[in-house]
């Protein structure tokens, strides 16, 4: 027959069974504390144990801290080195920017005699002429007329080698502008005289490179006086500001535009037809 303990699972100031162990019933007093030691705890604790710290580890801020660093540098080592530039900027970048802001201020401050309203309206006309004195169509038709009417082969030579010069520095220019294509200044007004279709673009600007070449050529071949060399000087000095004061171009037009044009001349002095081979081109024509 069972036991009277086996009838009754519940004792005085017991608690409910919580299991068994070979066969006998454990009861749990209610005013002692909670036996840690019991199968059955045990058994809750290392079921609910490795769970718990799993989350624990999970939330922890350490852990979500390492984690986007690791996220991090595993995205850092997928940037590649043309990101990092995109985000750094180099200092030649920055350098460059400020340049151009530079020469954009300095540019419209210089544009006095952009429109008959601004500070120097009145001298618009002067720096007009100025600017036609430095157009290619009156220096080509200039040199070949020169040409023509030269009765000396070494005035002859002197003037097809300017003529070669001023083609080379056309196509140079126009070749330059519609690489570039850079705008023209924007309190600039388009009344230019005898204008192409590259003359929309301001980077370099051809007159600029046409008072350079033409000014070291005369120097060199032609004005043997010095007042007319100061004044050969003074008058390609001139055109350049002109267009800087007309608004036409920026100042680095200007200054790329004289750099430019002094090496045009000596690309001209490289290519120089001597008398020899004027001779033969003439016989040729003849």
């Amino acid at each position: 027959m069972p036991s009277p303990k086996a009838k009754n699972p519940v004792r005085s100031g017991g608690s409910p069974v919580l299991g068994s162990s070979n066969g006998r019933y454990e009861f749990m007093s209610l005013t002692k504390p909670l036996n840690r030691s019991s199968p059955s705890h045990l058994l809750q604790r290392q079921g609910s144990e490795p769970t718990t710290a799993r989350l624990r580890a999970s939330e922890s801020p350490t852990r979500r801290r390492g984690s986007s660093s690791s996220t991090g540098s595993a995205s850092g080592q997928g940037l590649s080195e043309e990101d990092g530039i995109r985000l750094n900027p180099s200092f030649v970048r920055v350098a460059l920017s400020s340049l151009l802001a530079i020469d954009l201020w300095m540019s419209k401050r210089l544009g006095v005699c952009a429109c008959e309203d601004s500070s120097w309206g009145s001298v618009r006309p002067l720096m007009k002429l100025i600017e036609i004195s430095g157009h290619g169509i009156p220096w080509l038709a200039g040199t070949a007329y020169c040409l023509y009417k030269s009765d000396s082969a070494a005035g002859q030579e002197v003037m097809l080698n300017l003529l070669m010069g001023l083609l080379l520095d056309l196509v140079l220019v126009a070749i330059v502008k519609a690489v570039v294509r850079r705008r023209r200044p924007a309190h600039n007004r388009m009344d230019m005289f005898a204008t192409f279709s590259v003359d929309r673009y301001s980077f370099p600007s051809g007159h600029a490179t046409r008072a350079a070449m033409c000014g070291r050529f005369l120097l060199a071949h032609l004005v043997l006086a010095a007042p007319l060399r100061v004044l050969v000087l003074l008058w390609a000095s001139l055109v350049g500001l002109s267009r800087v004061m007309l608004g036409r171009h920026n100042v680095t037009d200007v200054m790329f535009g004289f750099w430019m044009g002094y090496c045009q001349y000596n690309l001209v002095e490289m290519l120089w037809l001597s008398p020899q081979t004027l001779q033969g081109l003439l016989g040729q024509l003849a």
